[in-house]
């Protein structure tokens, strides 16, 4: 197989010789990097930020939704056991209608809001615990933007992340998720390994679909 050789880097990793096409299910042109295993929609073909923004606000999220709250307690529940009394932490990429850090404050725990779009002052941290569910596949600039989002988190310090994670071209092909034009980066288990390597992580918890559970190194 020979590289298509785009013209950018993969946004991750940065590896500019090993990005391959893969076929997706729009007319959007994707590309693997054999590097980290990271698949990026090409720049020209992602949607502008008023665009995005307009999706996320048709999302019928809130605390008082309970299927939403059913849904990011698959996050939750696997974190908790890891979390000390009187931690305190940050969802990164909470949306226009925090819930998640409800969730957190209602089980004893203190959690600020980020989102791009919707709470854009960076909370200053650092923190104990780092949140970031249905966030990641929106990243524009994925390692500048995990750059920022580890340098949030203390030593020893937990970060929980969701997202559906592709496993073959074949369910890369067919899956729901890869159809939402909001999502510009699509994550393998083994970019979140290169993610740990590279960040200093230890895995605690995966359920090997969407939800992974780490510690940051002392």
């Amino acid at each position: 197989m020979e590289s298509a050789n785009p013209p950018f880097s993969c946004p991750l990793c940065h590896e500019s010789q090993r990005l391959y096409p893969q076929p997706g299910q729009d007319k959007r042109r994707y590309y693997h990097c054999h590097n980290c295993r990271l698949v990026t929609v090409h720049p020209a073909d992602r949607i502008g930020p008023e665009a995005e923004q307009e999706r996320y606000l048709t999302h019928k999220n809130g605390p008082q939704n309970e299927g939403h709250v059913k849904f990011l307690m698959n996050a939750i529940t696997p974190a908790l056991p890891y979390l000390k009394d009187g931690a305190s932490g940050l969802d990164y990429g909470c949306g226009h209608v925090p819930t998640l850090s409800v969730l957190m404050r209602e089980r004893g725990f203190q959690c600020a809001d980020y989102d791009h779009y919707f709470f854009p002052e960076l909370p200053p941290g650092p923190f104990d615990f780092i949140f970031s569910t249905e966030t990641i596949e929106h990243f524009t600039h994925p390692g500048p933007e995990f750059d920022r989002l580890f340098g949030l988190l203390n030593p020893g310090g937990i970060f929980t992340v969701m997202t559906l994670f592709w496993k073959t071209p074949d369910d890369f092909l067919r899956h729901f998720y890869y159809r939402d034009t909001t999502h510009f980066v699509f994550y393998h288990a083994e970019t979140m390994a290169w993610l740990a390597q590279t960040y200093k992580l230890d895995l605690l918890y995966s359920d090997n679909f969407r939800v992974m559970v780490f510690r940051k190194r002392n």
